[in-house]
Parts: C-alpha cells; sequence; structure tokens
C-alpha cells in the first residue's frame, strides 16, 4: 500500500517476482540457529490458542489440519470460522479494543487500511527476521508480492500472509445448456443477458446466482458501466454512486438477479450461492476463482464435466474483474505472541499449502514455488479449461489501479450502504434513481461521521 491505504500496482511479473526479497536476504545474513519448529522439543506444549477466520475455502479447510498442528506441537487450538460479515463485525470489535481474545486472526482485505492503520496487528518483522523463530526454508519471499503489499504499512512492514489472491472470473455450471443455445461464455454483458435469455430455466435450472454481498459482486459492473464507488481514490474520497453510469449498472445488476435468479436470491450468501451451482439447480455466475474452481471437482459437485469458466465479461467501458487477499496474523493484543506465529507458519507452510491444492483441490495459492509447478497447472486445468491463466491474467488486469477504491479506510461503510441499495432495487421497493441516491447520501453523511473532508 501507499501512504494513503492504497493498493499498489499487481502484475504477473510482481507476483511472480521476488516479493519480500529484502527480508529474506535479512533472514539468510543473520545467525542461524535451530528456530521453535513445531515438533522440536514442543516448547509452547500447553498453550492454548484462539484463531478466528471468515469461512473461506483454505480458512475451513484448515480446520481439517488443526489437529495434527496441536499433536505437533502440544498447543491446543479454539478454532472457528464464521460467516464474512459476522467474523469482520467480531472482529472489528475485538481490535479496536487491543484485547487479548483472540491470538491468530484474519487480516480482511477491505479491513487492511483501517486495522493496520490502528495499529491492531502485529508487525511480523520481528519473527520474520529472528532465525531462532523462523526458518530460512518457511521463505517469506515465496509468497505473490502483490497478495502481501495489502497486508503491508507504507514503511512496508508485513503484518500477514494471505492464504488467498482471489481473482473475479465468471463460470456456466451447465454449459451443456449454453452450448446447446448456439452460445458461448460471455465476452460482454451483452453477451450475459444473451445467455441468461436463452438458458433460464431450461431443465429446471435458473439462469443467474451470486451471494448478496453486492460491495463486492456489484463492481465489475460499476466500472464496467465507467462508474467508480469514490471520485478519485484514495486522494479524493467524494462517494459517486449517484452518477447515470452508477445507476445504470445498478439497474443492470440488479434486473439480473431479480430476472434471472433463484427465489430468495438477496439472502444467498457465498456458499449458499456455491451449493446451488454445484447441486446444478442454477448456471451462470460471476464470482471469485477460489469458490468456482470447486465446481470442477467431481467429489463435491453434480456439475464437474460440464462447468466451463472465462474471464469477467467486459462492459461498454471495458472489463474491471476484483482481486482481494485476506491473510493471517496476530492482533497487537494477543499474550501468545510467539505460540501464535508457530500456528501462522504452519498454516501457510509450502507443505500445507501444496496440501491444500493437491487434497482439497485448493486454487488461490499465493505461494509462487506451487505456482509454477506442475501441480497446479494439472489442477488448474478443469474440463480443458486453463483456469490457471485465467486467473493469471485477471491479476494482469488489475495493475491498471482500479483496486484502490477497496482498501480506502472507509470503505466498509460505503460497502454497506451499495447492499443495501442493491436490495432495494432488486425488491422493486425503489428505482435504480433514488436507490442509488439514496446510497450517495447516506455514503456521504457516514464518511463525513468518520472525519473525511469531501
Amino acid at each position: 500500500m501507499d501512504e494513503h491505504g492504497a493498493t499498489r500496482p499487481v502484475t504477473r511479473r510482481s507476483i511472480l517476482g521476488t516479493g519480500l526479497a529484502a527480508i529474506g536476504a535479512g533472514i539468510a545474513a543473520a545467525p542461524r540457529r535451530a528456530p521453535a519448529q513445531a515438533g522440536r522439543g514442543k516448547p509452547f506444549a500447553g498453550t492454548t490458542l484462539n484463531v478466528s477466520a471468515w469461512s473461506g475455502p483454505y480458512p475451513k479447510w484448515l480446520g481439517d489440519y488443526v489437529p495434527e498442528f496441536e499433536e505437533k506441537t502440544g498447543i491446543k487450538v479454539n478454532y472457528e470460522t464464521p460467516a464474512f460479515p459476522v467474523y469482520n463485525q467480531r472482529a472489528d470489535l475485538e481490535l479496536s479494543t487491543k484485547g487479548s481474545a483472540y491470538d491468530v486472526l484474519n487480516l480482511t482485505f477491505i479491513y487492511s487500511s483501517r486495522w493496520i492503520g490502528a495499529g491492531w496487528f502485529t508487525p511480523l518483522n520481528e519473527f520474520l527476521s529472528d532465525p531462532n523463530k523462523t526458518a530460512p526454508d518457511w521463505e517469506p519471499g515465496d509468497f505473490l508480492a502483490g497478495a502481501v503489499a495489502p497486508l503491508k504499512d507504507p514503511k512496508g512492514n508485513v503484518y500477514a500472509f494471505p492464504w488467498i489472491a482471489d481473482a473475479y472470473m465468471a463460470a456456466a455450471a451447465r454449459y451443456d445448456l449454453v452450448e446447446k443455445a448456439g452460445l458461448r461464455m460471455p465476452e460482454t454483458f451483452d453477451d450475459i443477458v444473451k445467455l441468461l435469455k436463452a438458458v433460464h430455466d431450461k431443465e429446471g435450472v435458473k439462469g443467474f446466482v451470486n451471494e448478496n454481498h453486492h460491495g463486492w459482486t456489484w463492481i465489475p459492473y460499476l466500472q464496467g458501466f465507467g462508474g467508480n464507488v469514490f471520485r478519485n481514490p484514495p486522494e479524493d474520497l467524494m462517494p459517486t454512486l449517484d452518477t447515470p453510469e452508477a445507476v445504470a449498472a445498478a439497474e443492470f445488476y440488479a434486473n439480473l438477479l431479480r430476472a434471472y435468479g433463484p427465489d430468495g436470491i438477496l439472502s444467498y450468501t457465498y456458499d449458499q450461492a456455491l451449493n446451488s451451482l454445484q447441486q446444478g439447480r442454477a448456471n451462470y455466475i460471476t464470482f471469485n476463482q477460489a469458490w468456482l474452481v470447486q465446481l470442477g471437482d467431481p467429489k463435491k459437485s453434480k456439475v464437474a464435466g460440464t462447468v466451463n469458466y472465462s474471464l469477467m465479461p467486459a462492459g461498454p467501458k471495458g472489463r474491471f474483474p476484483g482481486i482481494a487477499s485476506h491473510g493471517f496474523g496476530i492482533p497487537v493484543g494477543s499474550k501468545k505472541k510467539d505460540a501464535a506465529w508457530e500456528f501462522v507458519k504452519w498454516s501457510l507452510s509450502k507443505d500445507m499449502m501444496r496440501r491444500m491444492l493437491t487434497e482439497k483441490g485448493y486454487g488461490s495459492i499465493t505461494r509462487r514455488s506451487i505456482i509454477a509447478g506442475p501441480e497446479f497447472k494439472q489442477k488448474m486445468t478443469i474440463n480443458g479449461r486453463d483456469v490457471a491463466d485465467l486467473y493469471l491474467k485477471t491479476i494482469d488486469l488489475a495493475a491498471r489501479g482500479y483496486m484502490k477504491y477497496r482498501t480506502v479506510h472507509v470503505y466498509p461503510q460505503v460497502d454497506k450502504q451499495i447492499d443495501k441499495a442493491i436490495e432495494l432495487i432488486t425488491s422493486g421497493q425503489m428505482s435504480a434513481r433514488e436507490a442509488m441516491q439514496k446510497a450517495q447520501a447516506n455514503s456521504v453523511a457516514d464518511l463525513k461521521k468518520a472525519g473525511v473532508k469531501l
């Protein structure tokens, strides 16, 4: 991030680059003694750690391996993965008190500027530079630099390491129905409508589904229509939710939900949307790669043989797929930081991340050594589609800098107003113009309360 909290440009070269090379060099130059690794004498045996992260695929599946960590280290782990909004509300409150209830927490992307800027997370450099705490082969420089960047402060101190570098793309769970209609994966917003008109309710399958966090799912449409959340983030944070472009994008997206989605779509969480696709009850979605690759797993998905993927389609003003990273860090109030660091290292080790890929099919890998390996390419080729290539192309697109809005410290307030506006439009309670004007007015009021000069 720069001094304003904005993400640094992310390129394929940068994510495959040296990343935290300076930290790695520091480790290499330091005297090497045996680090306090799990399984070597169990120096933290008898310690209890409280760990929480929102219920993304990696944290959820990590729970299956926690007993192994407990056995190797003698550390007991109280582990929880609540839903995204529940987690963020709970973590924000706990962090604001600098309390000691948690020892390891997820550093959430949209809260990264707020939580790091307030000093609520522990700088990890002291652990990285001490060979007694971090062995050289853990290699912090192996993490994708672009995914680590939002988890650092303006001075370059790192506060978490990423378990996800998520890329927004598109999937058709029942692509066979698309082919029967004589169509292909949409390249534009107009193509999305053509596809949905052709396949909606075919064989009882709804045309479209998505989660109800519209402050994430709607933004690629907003920017595709030429709009943005703020006028010029991070320097100018005047919200721009009532522009003609924003109104058009809101009407377009709400219509996808209303006309082609299942009943009750406004209550769908990310897991419910994924389940609907996996069961073959819904067809097309624009969402995160880490979830969408699960459609190609025959052990979990009834549509593994029919799913297809593409980049996020382009709007009238271009293609703007989102990217996000989240990571494990240590709250500043934790009284067990050394034991917490053992958990962070274990959970994001090369071995654990490789097992997530090979044993769980996890696709949003954040270590370049694993991305460069043959297993990643093999796992991410689904029904002949090179999803790994889509992943890297999406990150290339985000290098243009359009994701700067997301790590602005007051974005969470605007995010909530966007959620409400899309709900009002989709449910028919307000026109798109009325709802977006209301979102604009409420966002301006919220930002002024937060001390932002507009």
